[in-house]
C-alpha cells in the first residue's frame, strides 16, 4: 500500500507506521458495517500555520453515535483531540483530511459482537476539493436519486454509522454512472433531505432554507453555515421542501466537511437561477473560507492549532 504523503497513523493509543496499520480479516465492522467515524479538516492558516475546524465539535459526534450504537470508545475527547493534532505535526501536514475511526475488532463472529474489542483509529492525509475545484467555482450537476435516505425506524439516522454509507454509495454511483456529479437523496415521504454525503440548502428570495433535522445527520458544516448566515442577516428556515422547490430555487448548495460549501448548478437537467453561484452562495463561501483559513478573527474558537516542531 503507497503512502499518500503521511507516515504515521494513530491506532489504540500508538503512532504506527502507515504500511503497518493492519487489521485482522475477521474484524468485525469490516464484515457488519458496525462502526462509527468523522471526516474532519485541517487548513493552513493565513499566519502560516495550521488548524483543525471544529475539532471539538467532531469530536463530541464521533461520541454520539458510540452512544447510539453501542460503541463505547476507549479514548476521551480530550486524549482524541490531542493524539489528533499530534498525528498532524508528526507527519508534517499543512493541510489535510482527517479520518476518526471507533471500530469493532476481530472476535466473535456473527451479529452479536458480545465482547469483541472496540478499537480507535486516526488517519490523516491530504486531500483537494471533494466534489472538485471547477465544482467549487462554477457549481455542479445533481439528479435527483432512485434511492431514499434512511429513515428512523430504519436504522440509526443520527448516528455517522459507517455501514449507512452503503446507501450513498449507491445513490453516488448510480447518478454519476448517468453523467452527473452528486446524488440528492429525498426521504420515504418525498421531501428533500441530503446528498450523498453533504446537507443541502436553498435559496429563495433571499431567505435561506435547508431540511430540519428530523431525520438527516446533524452536520457540523451545516451548523457552521448556519451560524454565519445568521450573523450576517441572512434570514434562515429550516423547513420541508419538495423536490419541485429544488427546480425553482434560486441558489442551491451542498455542504459538508469534505464538500466543504459546493454550489449547484443544475438539478435533473435544469439549471438552477442563472445556472452560476448566486449571490447568497458567494458570500456564504467567502465567509466559510475565511473562517476556516484564519482570516476571521471573532470565529478563532472554532480552530486548534498545531504545534509542529520545526527543529526536530
Amino acid at each position: 500500500m503507497s503512502t499518500p504523503n503521511a507516515d504515521w497513523i494513530w491506532l489504540d493509543g500508538e503512532f504506527i507506521p502507515w504500511d503497518q496499520a493492519n487489521l485482522h480479516i475477521l474484524t468485525h465492522t469490516l464484515h457488519y458495517g458496525l462502526g462509527v467515524f468523522e471526516g474532519t479538516r485541517a487548513y493552513k492558516q493565513e499566519d502560516g500555520g495550521t488548524a483543525v475546524f471544529r475539532l471539538g465539535k467532531h469530536l463530541e459526534r464521533l461520541e454520539r453515535s458510540g452512544k447510539i450504537l453501542q460503541i463505547e470508545n476507549t479514548y476521551d475527547r480530550d486524549t482524541m483531540a490531542a493524539a489528533t493534532l499530534e498525528l498532524i505535526a508528526r507527519n508534517n501536514l499543512e493541510s489535510c483530511y482527517l479520518r476518526h475511526l471507533v471500530f469493532i475488532d476481530a472476535g466473535v463472529m456473527g451479529l452479536h459482537p458480545k465482547d469483541n474489542r472496540i478499537r480507535t483509529a486516526i488517519i490523516a492525509w491530504p486531500w483537494g476539493a471533494y466534489l472538485g475545484e471547477d465544482g467549487l467555482a462554477k457549481g455542479i450537476r445533481c439528479k435527483v436519486s432512485s434511492y431514499v435516505r434512511h429513515f428512523p425506524n430504519s436504522s440509526m439516522s443520527k448516528a455517522k454509522a459507517t455501514g449507512n454509507y452503503i446507501n450513498s454509495i449507491l445513490a453516488k454511483r448510480e447518478v454519476v454512472a448517468n453523467g452527473y456529479d452528486e446524488a440528492i437523496l429525498l426521504d420515504t415521504d418525498g421531501y428533500v433531505a441530503e446528498g450523498s454525503g453533504e446537507n443541502i440548502f436553498m435559496v429563495r428570495d433571499g431567505v435561506l432554507k435547508t431540511p430540519p433535522l428530523t431525520s438527516i445527520l446533524e452536520g457540523i458544516t451545516r451548523e457552521t453555515v448556519i451560524q454565519l448566515a445568521r450573523d450576517s442577516d441572512i434570514r434562515v428556515e429550516q423547513v420541508l421542501s419538495t423536490r419541485d422547490e429544488l427546480y425553482t430555487s434560486d441558489e442551491i448548495f451542498l455542504t459538508g466537511t469534505a464538500a466543504e460549501i459546493t454550489p449547484v448548478r443544475e438539478v435533473d437537467d435544469r439549471p438552477v437561477g442563472t445556472g452560476t453561484p448566486g449571490p447568497v452562495t458567494k458570500k456564504l463561501q467567502d465567509l466559510y473560507f475565511g473562517v476556516i483559513e484564519g482570516r476571521r478573527p471573532e470565529y478563532r474558537d472554532w480552530l486548534s492549532p498545531v504545534a509542529f516542531d520545526r527543529a526536530a
